[in-house]
């Protein structure tokens, strides 16, 4: 079955579209996570038009949802590896596939905060807030870090 939320309870929950700028924000977290010494919890939230495509999808074949979240824990895998990320630590991955604002909220619901960048994939290249982090800030029953994007 495929996952639409996450049972996470304590750490850090950080937001990950997969953009060049969330890379910036996962480490941010990341270090935040080392120093307090808690878990880091990286979501990526998809849907069918933002997801990779499966290898098993070849021409008319479209496969089922499993396939592409399998393909989105891969995905954030590599970024999470090039972001830098150590082994030393406590990392935890999830695919969730809904809408984005909202799974990142219930997702960090028992977290002790949830970190996202200004912006992301999404939106205009001109917006300094996106409308994902302008919703976390208004609804998140956490804490929230908004991490500014570094200008290209």
């Amino acid at each position: 079955m495929v996952r639409r939320e996450a049972h996470i309870t304590g750490g850090i929950v950080v937001g990950h579209d997969g953009s060049r700028a969330s890379g910036a924000v996962v480490r941010r977290a990341a270090d935040l996570a080392q120093r307090l010494g808690v878990t880091l919890h990286v979501v990526r939230v998809w849907n069918l038009a933002t997801a990779p495509r499966p290898d098993s999808m070849v021409g008319g074949y479209v496969p089922p949802f499993a396939e592409f979240e399998q393909a989105v824990i891969a995905d954030l895998k590599a970024d999470c590896a090039s972001a830098g990320l150590g082994d030393d630590l406590d990392l935890q991955l999830y695919a969730l596939r809904g809408q984005t604002t909202e799974c990142l909220i219930d997702a960090a619901a028992h977290a002790e905060m949830l970190v996202v960048g200004t912006r992301g994939a999404g939106g205009f290249r001109g917006l300094r807030f996106g409308s994902t982090a302008t919703q976390v800030v208004r609804h998140a029953g956490v804490p929230v870090l908004v991490v500014p994007n570094v200008p290209d």
